[in-house]
C-alpha cells in the first residue's frame, strides 16, 4: 500500500499527476459499478432466490403450483417480480435490506430449519405487508392495474371490492396476501394492522 501511496504521490508531483489520479479513479469507479451491477443481476433471478438459500426454498416450494406461478393466462411472476422494485434506488435499497436475510443466514442462522423458519413466519410476512403498504403495492401494480380489468368477466362482488379498495386508497396487500405463500398463523392479516 505504501508502495501505492509513493508513486502517487509522484505522479502529483509531475504536471500529468493530476491526470493519472483522475484516471485511475475513473477505472474504480467503473469497477465498484461493473460489480455491483453484476451483483445486482445475478442476485435478481428466480434461480437465485430458488437455490442460494436452504431458508427460501421453503417459501419457493409454496409458490410452485400458486396462481402466480401458474395461471391460464401463462403470465409468470416470479419471486423477484413480487419482492424486488424493478429499477432505481427502491433496488438498491431494498438490496441493501436484504443484508438482514444474509445475517439470519451465515451468522445467526435463525432461519436454517424448517420448524425455525414457521416460528418467525408471521414476523417476516409483517415486515413484507409493511413494506408493501408504504410501497402502494408497487411491485404488484408493475403487473395489476385497476384499468387493466376485463370488466366483462370481473364479477359484480369483484367490482365492488375493487371499487371499495381504490375509493379507501387501499393497497393490494389489504386483500391479496397468503396468494404464493402459506397464510402466517399468529396474528392479524395486513388490512387489521396500523403500520404508522
Amino acid at each position: 500500500m505504501s508502495k501505492f501511496i509513493d508513486w502517487l504521490r509522484a505522479r502529483c508531483a509531475s504536471k500529468r499527476g493530476p491526470l493519472a489520479v483522475l484516471a485511475v479513479g475513473v477505472l474504480v469507479g467503473f469497477g465498484i459499478i461493473g460489480s455491483t451491477s453484476a451483483v445486482l443481476v445475478m442476485t435478481s433471478t428466480e434461480e437465485f432466490c430458488a437455490s442460494a438459500c436452504h431458508e427460501m426454498s421453503y417459501n419457493y416450494d409454496e409458490y410452485k403450483g400458486s396462481i402466480h406461478d401458474i395461471n391460464r393466462g401463462g403470465v409468470r411472476a416470479t419471486c423477484v417480480d413480487c419482492h424486488l422494485p424493478s429499477t432505481g434506488m427502491p433496488l438498491y435499497f431494498r438490496k441493501i435490506n436484504a443484508a438482514r436475510d444474509l445475517w439470519g443466514h451465515f451468522v445467526t442462522g435463525s432461519l436454517n430449519t424448517p420448524e425455525k423458519f414457521e416460528a418467525k413466519r408471521y414476523e417476516m410476512a409483517v415486515r413484507v405487508w409493511k413494506y408493501m403498504k408504504e410501497s402502494d403495492s408497487r411491485e404488484c401494480k408493475a403487473c395489476h392495474t385497476m384499468e387493466s380489468i376485463d370488466q366483462e368477466k370481473a364479477t359484480e362482488k369483484s367490482k365492488r371490492r375493487h371499487q371499495k379498495g381504490k375509493d379507501e386508497n387501499m393497497a393490494c396487500i389489504d386483500c391479496h396476501y397468503a396468494i404464493a405463500h402459506k397464510e402466517p398463523e399468529g396474528g392479524p392479516g395486513p388490512q387489521e394492522l396500523d403500520f404508522k
